[in-house]
Formats: structure tokens, sequence, C-alpha cells
């Protein structure tokens, strides 16, 4: 039997090019070499696209990327292969802009379309389809940097220009610290910091700004941080419910990948009926940005209420050996290889 070409398509020029590293690098190990033959795509930072020379070592965090080729002409190459697997994580790769490039093409591939990455990695559009969706938030405002001032813009898109202590003063009298400021466009926990007080508000708003224009600033909760993966197109079926117990003050870059003190509770301690609503509206989340294939949705039940928030979506998850999305389901008893052939039937469905 001919075996199909499989395009695995990493790296990239997001400040989470090295998560994607890794993540690639577990999947290739895992891939079914009897029914596709593998063909590693490598994006360096500066966008430039490589045939990765695949080598039998793990992949750490930082690590280069040394045994390449670079592809002279990337559309001849992508052309030539049957199915393409993205593992990019961040702009440039989990926001709609390379499934821009395989529709473009023609080309069948694993995971969400255009509108459902692009939505999913924006925040801000994210919380306003989750609102329409009847989804409960925890409270936020959302700004742009403007050169030297700010662009706060409230319910209903008005648009007022502030300086930043007028904007940090707005904000202070709207939400209750601590706060969590983000990037809106970010992932992997990148950009994102915790404020206790309006200084610090301020200090995060013009770190954030560093990464993207638009800013996300939500109240804080206090409770339980809990993840759900979900799997498939129109039948979706979601995982069992893990814990995220972080390691640092929130779960930050640092502490999802480079703090061994972080742990995951899978499942989570919670009760089986918090779980089945969790699942239930990891769905319903998957389904309101017309997500395609794998998500892992997050969320945040309250200490005093158990009332759920859903937090975000992640269209491209990580899916390193310490991921959730992968021992979510592995929880669930769908193995990690297992799952990646699902993904890939999917994508040809």
């Amino acid at each position: 039997m001919q075996r199909e070409k499989l395009g695995v398509i990493f790296g990239g020029m997001s400040t989470e090019n090295e998560v994607s590293v890794v993540s690639a690098n577990s999947i290739l190990k895992n891939l079914d070499r009897e029914k596709y033959e593998i063909f590693p795509i490598y994006i360096g930072k500066d966008g430039t696209w490589y045939q990765y020379i695949e080598e039998d070592e793990e992949k750490e965090f930082g690590q280069e990327i040394q045994n390449k080729e670079k592809i002279e002409n990337v559309i001849e190459y992508l052309q030539n292969l049957d199915i393409l697997f993205p593992v990019l994580h961040g702009l440039y790769g989990e926001d709609g802009t390379i499934q821009g490039l395989f529709e473009l093409l023609k080309k069948t591939y694993v995971g969400c379309g255009v509108l459902a990455s692009s939505v999913g990695m924006d925040k801000v559009y994210t919380k306003i389809i989750f609102n329409k969706a009847g989804l409960k938030q925890t409270r936020y405002e959302y700004i742009r940097k403007y050169k030297d001032d700010y662009i706060y813009i409230d319910e209903n898109f008005s648009e007022e220009k502030l300086s930043l202590n007028e904007v940090a003063e707005k904000i202070a009298n709207n939400l209750k610290f601590p706060m969590f400021i983000k990037p809106s466009n970010s992932g992997s926990s990148v950009g994102v910091n915790k404020a206790k007080n309006k200084e610090e508000l301020k200090q995060h708003i013009e770190y954030a700004g560093k990464f993207d224009s638009k800013i996300l600033i939500e109240e804080g909760i206090i409770g339980k941080e809990v993840e759900c993966a979900v799997l498939g197109n129109e039948e979706v079926i979601a995982s069992c419910v893990g814990e995220v117990k972080s390691a640092e003050d929130f779960y930050s870059y640092d502490a999802k990948y480079k703090n061994e003190q972080s742990k995951t509770d899978i499942p989570a301690n919670i009760s089986e009926t918090l779980s089945d609503e969790i699942r239930k509206q990891a769905i319903k989340a998957f389904k309101s940005i017309d997500g395609k294939g794998l998500s892992r949705v997050d969320f945040f039940v309250e200490e005093k209420t158990n009332q759920i928030y859903i937090n975000e979506i992640n269209t491209l998850p990580g899916f390193t050996n310490i991921s959730m999305y992968p021992k979510l389901f592995e929880a669930s008893g769908i193995s990690y290889q297992e799952l990646l052939s699902r993904l890939i039937e999917q994508s040809v469905r």
C-alpha cells in the first residue's frame, strides 16, 4: 500500500517557536510510519522554510535546529504533499495565517480552519463570541496601544484616547485587583502578568504592549484552573477535565515549561456534575468559533461558589510529552498514537 505524504510543519516566527519544536519532536516520534511518509518542515524565526532531517534525540527548550536544508520553492514543496499537519503555536501558525495558505493551495490539513484559528488566537474577539454563546466569563477591559498613548474601548466599541495613567485609573475603577494583563494575540502565557495594584497594572500594560497592540485586562478569579480537550468535526467528544497546579503565582510560560514543581491533576478533583458541565461547555465553546479537529478549552472554577468561568480556547494546543491536550485524552482512553491518527483521519473527512 502506498503511504500518504504527511508534512509536519513546526517552529515558526512567533514567540512560541521553541514550544513548537518540542511539540513536533513528540509528534514525529509517535506517527504511524507504515501509513504515512513523513516530511518534517521547520520554519525558522526569520520565516525561512527548511526540510528538517530527523534526529533520534529529544529536543529541549532553546535547542537550535541544526540538521536542515533550505526549501527553495515552498509552494512547490507543499503541493507535492498529501496532508499537512501544522504544529505551530502562536502568530503565523495558530492565527489562521498558514491555514489561509493551505486553503489557497487546496491542501488537506489538520486542525481548525481560518475563521476558528483567527478568532481563537485573538483573546478579545474570542470573548465577544463566547459572550454571544452565553458562556460565563470574568469581567474584562480592552485597550489598544497607540503611539505613546492608549485607546480605551468600551462595551459598545466606542473609543477614547488616554494616557497610561488615565487608562490605568479607569481600569482600576472598573475592575477589582488582582488583574491579569495579556497581549490579545499571544499563547503559552507569553507576555502575561498579574497586577495587584495600579503601579503594577501600568508596568504590565506597557510590557504586554511589546507583544501586541491589543491588550486585554481581566479580573482575577480565586479558585481552580481546569482544562478540557476536545476532538472532532461535527461529532465532537470531550476528554476528562484536568486541573493545573502552578508552582508560581499563576501559570506563566516558565511555570508551564521550565518549573518542574508545576503539577497537573488528571482527572481534576471536582464533582462529576461539575466535570460534566465543563465538558459540555468546552464543546459549546469549540463549536461557537466553528472549530474543527482539536482544541483545548481552559476554565476557572471559583472557590466559594463553584461557578464555572471560561478563560480561553487554544486551537493548536501544545503536544509536548508534558502537554495537557494529549495527557487528558490518554486519561480518557485514547493513546497519543491513536490521537494523532484520529486527527489526521478527521482532516481528510
